[in-house]
């Protein structure tokens, strides 16, 4: 399920997968419209030598893969010993223009003089649609290949070092009328020169030439697209006219300039520390589409297994994702961000469980009927809370002015208002709302602390706009809330920080004693309960002795009995991000050695370009379910900001 290497100029993204494969193509938004989101999808890439042929998925190549150049530039070496052929490729997608580009270095590792062929293959449902036809046809005049639908249109061509370009070509069906693609057309070295296809449609391009023993040569292969034939020719002509070296240099020199910011702070970590948080960095940048939405994964192998992906914006791992921007001192992302949760913002004053990258409405499993028969908005309170939580964060870093121009009265009154009405009048906490799992429908020590922050931190921004009645109601709200909080949340009994409680329609309430990591890293990180209460500590050792916390490998799980996605049927699956979450406490003590221990741990959990993933086994600790997850990169970059910026 990983996607070792992904690319993006913020509007297309491209996620290769473990062949140097494209296996993921967003286009026109990141984490919307994936016109490859299937196995069957897959852009084969294979090789003809000595009257046979080998595809890159074929379990015959080895790989190997980097990004050497600080840049969203991957690097992925593909070698087969059997046929003496080594493949090195150089992906990117243009800062620039919307294209993907492919440099292909092919060695012949032979002492033999050798004819080569190398094809490469493109398949796409162009909408992410499988109920309408796309079209595949040859382009004569601009010896290019045409996938199009409606306004979606990709050119891809391409060209040797020696200016040649590709000798044959074909268009056809796949998956379809006993059809299995036209790669399988390839397999004799030969194509059938088809011109044009409609249908569920995919193509192959040839590209033939001699090398000596231990030659080498390179192609050059792009994608072109464009929301109409005449932007995604411009794009392709660019290409041509500008050259593959140009692109590729302006394109380094983008991300070299977009890194900037962080130079700073990325020179002052430990140097082991340096790579794999410009890693992170990236990746997570990778992740934002211009519009401002922060998708959680493009990683789209999870809808092989379940029934959707993960090319979401959710708001809370948006607000951790653009924290740690805001902490290196980006402007950009985190605004455009808070401009995204404007426009998404429901009339209500809350924001919804999550939301397609254009600003739609995502899938949800919430509903609005509740099992006790009552009505509550399908949502996560902390989404909204941590949202307006991180925007405050953002204005004191900056103190631009204009921040609170643009959002107080449309983003920061709304939400405050609402996170203080949307009170339990028995309890004074938050109402029930999902928790932040995304499982469960109850008030929780996570949400509250959230919350409790949040209107604290709308009442400081009142305070700037001399907005005194809602200083004094929202930090009421949050007093009245904490102050109750520090009575129901803390079990001294079991001594640890329970779940949450669940309140009936007599008002009853029934205490949720799950031990969640999210009701102790809540609690402390939001200031509800000291970082050096009793209540705090107690918590922490209680977590420990439950899940037989070992400081050599220091995996947590969310919660006790987590179900989701197990491997083991005697234990749950652990997230880096609540590891992280341990390593963060730690720093606030001075316990600089648990804490670097869990993130060399982390660490040692990446891929060899960073890649980070959701959860992973506890038993022979393999990645388990999206790879990357944009919030397990964040949460990396926050913890190491806390072991470098803030000590």
């Amino acid at each position: 399920m990983s996607r070792p290497v992904v690319l993006s100029n913020s509007e297309l993204h491209v996620g290769l997968n473990e062949y140097g494969l494209v296996h993921d193509f967003y286009y026109p938004y990141v984490g919307l419209e994936n016109h490859a989101a299937d196995n069957a999808l897959r852009h084969h890439i294979g090789v003809w030598v000595d009257g046979r042929i080998s595809w890159l998925d074929s379990g015959e190549w080895t790989f190997d893969f980097s990004y050497p150049h600080n840049a969203l530039i991957g690097h992925t070496v593909a070698k087969n010993d059997s046929l003496q052929i080594t493949l090195e490729f150089d992906d990117t997608v243009d800062a620039e223009y919307s294209a993907l580009l492919r440099n292909v270095h092919i060695i012949n590792g032979s002492d033999n003089q050798r004819e080569i062929r190398l094809f490469m293959h493109q398949a796409f449902i162009i909408g992410d649609s499988a109920s309408t036809t796309d079209t595949v046809q040859y382009l004569p005049n601009d010896h290019a290949m045409l996938h199009y639908r409606g306004r979606r249109a990709f050119i891809v061509s391409g060209r040797m070092d020696a200016g040649k370009t590709f000798d044959q070509y074909t268009c056809g069906l796949f998956g379809i009328e006993g059809h299995e693609g036209t790669y399988k057309d390839a397999e004799d070295g030969e194509l059938t020169l088809c011109n044009v296809e409609h249908g569920r449609v995919d193509s192959t391009m040839r590209f033939k030439f001699s090398l000596a023993p231990h030659d080498s040569t390179r192609v050059h292969y792009w994608i072109a697209c464009g929301t109409s034939l005449r932007e995604a020719l411009y794009i392709h002509k660019q290409i041509q006219k500008q050259g593959y070296v140009r692109r590729f240099e302006h394109t380094a020199a983008h991300w070299h300039s977009w890194l900037k910011t962080a130079q700073p702070t990325i020179r002052a970590l430990p140097k082991q520390y340096q790579a794999p948080f410009t890693q992170s960095l990236l990746i997570t940048k990778a992740h934002i589409d211009r519009r401002g939405a922060v998708i959680a994964s493009t990683d789209s192998a999870m809808l092989q297994h379940w029934r959707d992906v993960y090319a979401y914006a959710w708001p809370r791992d948006g607000a951790y994702v653009v924290w740690p921007l805001i902490r290196l001192g980006y402007y950009d992302e985190p605004y455009r961000f808070f401009d995204f949760c404007r426009r998404g913002l429901n009339a209500g004053g809350y924001l919804s469980h999550k939301y397609r990258a254009d600003g739609a409405l995502g899938s949800s499993w919430h509903s609005y009927l509740q099992k006790d028969g009552s009505v509550a908005p399908p949502i996560q309170t902390d989404e909204t809370a941590g949202v307006l939580f991180v925007f405050t964060q953002f204005y004191q870093s900056t103190e631009d002015p204009k921040l609170l121009h643009d959002f107080y009265e449309p983003l920061v009154v709304p939400m405050a208002d609402f996170l203080a009405g949307y009170v339990d009048d028995k309890t004074k906490l938050p109402k029930a709302s999902y928790d932040l799992w995304e499982e469960q429908y109850l008030t929780t020590t996570y949400t509250t602390a959230v919350t409790y922050a949040a209107l604290l931190a709308a009442a400081t921004l009142a305070e700037y706009r001399k907005d005194l009645d809602n200083v004094v109601k929202w930090r009421a709200a949050a007093e009245t809330m904490a102050e109750k909080a520090r009575v129901i949340c803390y079990d001294k009994d079991r001594r640890y920080f329970i779940k949450g409680i669940e309140t009936d329609k007599e008002g009853n309430i029934t205490p949720n004693t799950t031990l969640d990591m999210s009701a102790l890293y809540g609690a402390f990180m939001y200031g509800l309960f000291s970082v050096d209460s009793p209540e705090v500590r107690q918590s922490i050792e209680t977590a420990k002795q439950t899940f037989g916390f070992d400081p050599n490998w220091p995996g947590l799980p969310r919660y006790k009995d987590d179900n989701y996605q197990r491997a083991q049927p005697d234990r749950p699956n652990v997230w880096p991000i609540v590891s992280l979450w341990l390593a963060q406490y730690s720093l606030e003590q001075n316990d600089t050695q648990l804490a670097t221990g869990i993130i060399d741990w982390v660490t040692g959990l990446m891929r060899s370009t960073g890649v980070l993933p959701e959860q992973i086994c506890p038993a022979n600790h393999c990645n388990l379910s999206v790879e990357p997850l944009t919030w397990s990169q964040a949460e990396y970059l926050s913890t190491l900001l806390d072991l470098t910026v803030d000590k």
